[in-house]
């Protein structure tokens, strides 16, 4: 923990200073970059220095919001012209009174976000204000989460406008988004289109391979952690259990991924894993976008392993090599399931999607398709040659004649109002 207290205090001196956003968090990233491969020198690998378990919020009411994260440039005004601003020193960049509070959307241990206003831009912001009171936990996943993040610019990951320091909070400024997808999901009663599947599950995997090209692993995807706007645009946000890959052999806590969307790998115990913990993830939110259920709504480890297990086979040597050494996978003495088609559970799949589905639930990691691999698969032949050439910050809207379809479950504006009270974007946001 002295390493983050001295992380702590470097960010707190940056951030009191005048110098620009960017400048201080690329000082902070470089050391902290530092301080990891001086970790590896010392220890040839790396292990948490906070334990981070499953955020225990996935059975909590949908999460969502903005929470999280792109570079915290400068923010560029959308009207080309710039409002005179009567006093300027009472506002700006880094500067708490820019932004106006507008509601509450929830407040976790350590965080509390609000639906907020810039009076720079006069745009809709979130604010997430993160207390310093505390020792542990908040702090080192806000500074991981800043400090991975601030160079990625994607139009499927959630944009960071602005850091604001005082001495009891730390305030994350990021764009807004009006809903989760396991609120949209609700709001759908569960009926997605198929259509809108496929265009969220691509979006989805375009900010994911950004990242993972960037030696980035997101380690927390669930529904409540990937964003929507009224347009449609899918963002991967809350990138607190983050990490960058840098070592390929780096050791990391098994204690990640909320439990429904863990790979049995991790769920084993294994503790050296690389993108594919991502991608079992995706497969497992694919199969509820689909079904308007989840996969494998297990409420313990063991558990949970009994529902893969029950649907994809018990493990074999023939299905996961090395697995019959596994001290962890003998001590549950599982019973031993037939696979079942993924296409029983999953009715409304077509073919490429029950092929898509399959490679992403891979008992053995290496065997995962990768992000980048899953956007060029059959499934989304239909949406174009066109969306294989998107520049990085071009949204898939941009091309012509695609758009989101209206989902046979949607709900009425008045009993989607009528939901969207208390317990709305939660889990996402801390």
């Amino acid at each position: 923990m002295d390493r983050m207290k001295i992380i702590k205090r470097r960010l707190s001196m940056s951030l009191r200073s005048a110098r620009p956003v960017d400048d201080s968090l690329s000082e902070l990233a470089e050391q902290m970059a530092l301080d990891e491969s001086s970790t590896v020198r010392d220890k040839g690998i790396v292990h948490e220095n906070v334990k981070m378990g499953s955020d225990g919020e996935s059975d909590q009411a949908s999460g969502t919001s903005s929470d999280e994260v792109q570079s915290p440039v400068r923010v560029r005004m959308r009207n080309n012209h710039h409002r005179r601003i009567s006093n300027e020193s009472e506002i700006g960049f880094g500067k708490l009174e820019t932004y106006i509070k507008l509601d509450k959307l929830g407040e976790g241990t350590y965080a509390t976000v609000f639906k907020g206003r810039s009076k720079l831009t006069d745009n809709l912001v979130a604010l997430k204000e993160i207390r310093l009171e505390h020792e542990e936990g908040a702090p080192c996943t806000a500074i991981r989460e800043v400090s991975l993040l601030k160079d990625l610019k994607h139009a499927n990951i959630v944009t960071l406008h602005d850091i604001i320091h005082t001495d009891k909070c730390l305030t994350l400024v990021f764009e807004y988004l009006e809903k989760d997808l396991k609120q949209y999901m609700d709001d759908c009663g569960s009926i997605m289109s198929v259509h809108n599947v496929k265009i969220f599950l691509f979006q989805l995997l375009r900010g994911l391979a950004y990242c993972h090209r960037r030696k980035v692993l997101h380690r927390d995807l669930k529904p409540q952690n990937l964003l929507i706007n009224e347009k449609g645009e899918l963002k991967l946000a809350d990138f607190g259990l983050a990490r960058a890959k840098s070592v390929p052999t780096k050791t990391y806590s098994n204690e990640v991924v909320t439990l429904w969307y863990r790979p049995p790998d991790v769920l084993l115990g294994s503790t050296e894993y690389s993108t594919p913990i991502d991608m079992w993830g995706v497969g497992c939110i694919f199969y509820e976008m689909i079904t308007g259920r989840p996969l494998f709504p297990g409420s313990t480890v063991e558990d949970e392993l009994h529902l893969i297990f029950r649907i994809l086979g018990t493990p074999t040597e023939e299905t996961w090599p090395g697995i019959s050494t596994s001290e962890e996978f003998k001590t549950h003495n599982f019973p031993k399931y037939n696979a079942e088609p993924l296409v029983n559970h999953a009715p409304r799949i077509d073919n490429d999607g029950h092929d898509l589905l399959s490679v992403l639930l891979q008992f053995e990691a290496k065997k995962r398709v990768s992000a980048e691999d899953a956007l060029r698969h059959a499934y989304f032949r239909t949406l174009g040659e066109q969306v294989q050439t998107l520049a990085d910050t071009a949204s898939i809207f941009s091309i012509k004649g695609i758009q989101l379809q209206k989902d046979p479950g949607k709900r009425s504006s008045a009993c989607q109002e009528s939901t969207q009270g208390k317990g709305r974007r939660q889990s996402v946001l801390f």
